[in-house]
């Protein structure tokens, strides 16, 4: 009994003989699947172009471009929007069969083929596609659910930052003071949900490949002077030193400034946040030599490239060594009483990534933290 599914799913068989296709194409076009042919890999190639398949059966030893080649093309260069799995038909006599699976071959079958194990190991690899595609779909639909829900969720919370900020200055008439200190309560929780709203629309952005980066001549002294103008005030509160130390005449980056501006703003603003007393400072030097302990979060081309090292140290508590491990991964709360979403440092990875850096912690409890970050002075 042949299953709906089946017959909308859409098979390329690719041999160079004509007898073997003629077979194959008759028996699952008898099952009611859809079958287009191929006589070479150049044409399967250009047929999955054209019009992209569920499966593909694919001759491994084919003249010109082997099944090897055609694999290789279909899970590296064509950049396929969905996955398409592949199936490799081949002589009893062929011994390499693992090098196609390595290539990313999912299955392979072995002529002359019998229909019943044709048959099975199709509805197999179909199963998988269907599975896959449903992954890929929830997946869309719960981006798209995000977006949305983040995006709706800004507009009242930045009306309400403005009508906050109209009772505070007095705009709708004198306040006494307890409904001043109400006022302003509010008014920093609505501040802290606004930013946890932005972390997350921002996150989904990367994670969704929709986020484009301007990249332009960005002087990191003068950005870090601007950063920490900003958050002195939050310093300022609990009675902290913050200071920027940089003797480098050259600090200029190639980067998207709006992107570092909330890279570095994170940074220091956890550092504050996770300080009771002491000091926050941030410093860099240009480098090209780092240390072996950092070296393999390097590719071989670093050693030609170079970097400013821009580090914020604080004399907060520390970060427990089991925590540092995971402490860029998303979600990924620590076990201070302060610990928010856990996406802010994993926004912050996603940042110096997207400019082609590096960011690294060094921490020991009770003797405070240092991140620090690679940034290319070329992107």
């Amino acid at each position: 009994m042949t299953s709906q599914s089946s017959r909308s799913d859409k098979i390329l068989v690719v041999d160079d003989s004509p007898d073997n296709v003629f077979l194959i194409k008759t028996i699952l076009e008898e099952e009611g699947y859809t079958v287009s042919t191929a006589e070479n890999g150049i044409s399967a190639l250009a047929e999955l172009k054209a019009s992209p398949c569920d499966l593909v059966l694919l001759d491994l030893m084919m003249p010109g471009m082997d099944g090897y080649e055609v694999t290789k093309h279909i899970r590296g260069e064509m950049k396929l929007p969905q996955y398409i799995p592949i199936l490799l038909i081949t002589a009893h006599d062929t011994p390499n069969v693992a090098h196609g699976l390595d290539l990313g071959a999912d299955d392979f079958i072995r002529k002359p083929v019998t229909v019943d194990e044709l048959l099975a190991r199709v509805r197999s690899l179909l199963r998988l596609k269907h599975s896959m595609d449903e992954r890929d779909e929830i997946a869309r639909q719960r981006e798209d659910f995000v977006s949305r829900l983040t995006h709706d969720l800004r507009t009242p919370l930045v009306a309400a930052d403005r009508m906050l900020m109209l009772f505070q200055q007095g705009a709708l008439g004198t306040l006494s003071t307890q409904m001043q200190e109400v006022i302003a309560i509010m008014a920093r929780s609505n501040i802290n949900l606004l930013s946890m709203v932005n972390t997350l629309l921002e996150v989904y952005r990367f994670e969704a490949g929709r986020k484009s980066l301007a990249f332009q001549p960005v002087n990191l002294g003068q950005l870090l002077e601007e950063v920490t103008g900003e958050l002195s005030p939050l310093a300022q509160d609990k009675a902290l030193s913050l200071s920027v130390d940089f003797t480098e005449e050259s600090n200029t980056v190639m980067g998207d400034r709006l992107e570092l501006h909330r890279l570095f703003t994170n940074l220091i603003g956890n550092a504050i946040k996770f300080t009771n007393s002491g000091s926050i400072t941030i410093r860099f030097t240009s480098q090209r030599q780092f240390d072996k302990s950092n070296q393999s979060q390097f590719s071989e081309k670093s050693n030609s490239v170079d970097y400013i090292r821009i580090e914020i140290a604080d004399t907060g508590p520390g970060i427990p060594a089991e925590e540092q491990a995971t402490i860029f991964e998303r979600f990924r709360q620590g076990s201070h009483k302060s610990s928010g979403s856990g996406l802010g440092l994993y926004l912050a990875r996603r940042i110096v990534e997207a400019h082609q850096g590096i960011i690294l912690l060094n921490s020991e409890l009770g003797k405070g933290s240092v991140f620090i970050v690679f940034l290319p002075i070329k992107a």
